[in-house]
């Protein structure tokens, strides 16, 4: 599996999958402004995670790769007292 660039016109294309799939217009994916740069995915401007291109055998798909930051979670629950 090779991982190559996409071009502005993949980025445009997956940021309307992902709108109309997760319904939402809040979903942003701008053009990385630095060549070899990652493609972020961002909600209301906060980075969701990354989109990769795979391109295996003249197949090419599209990996959203999520990351979520253990400060971002909500508190954890107090244990129920026995």
């Amino acid at each position: 599996m090779e991982r190559t660039r996409m071009t502005p016109t993949e980025i445009s294309r997956v940021e309307t999958y992902l709108r109309r799939v997760l319904g939402t217009a809040r979903i942003e994916i701008p053009v990385p402004q630095r060549k070899g740069a990652s493609v972020e995915v961002m909600i209301d401007k906060e980075f969701l995670g990354t989109v990769h291109r795979d391109d295996e055998d003249g197949e090419i798909s599209y990996a959203l790769h999520i990351t979520i930051l253990e400060e971002d979670l909500p508190p954890a629950p107090k244990p129920a007292k026995r």
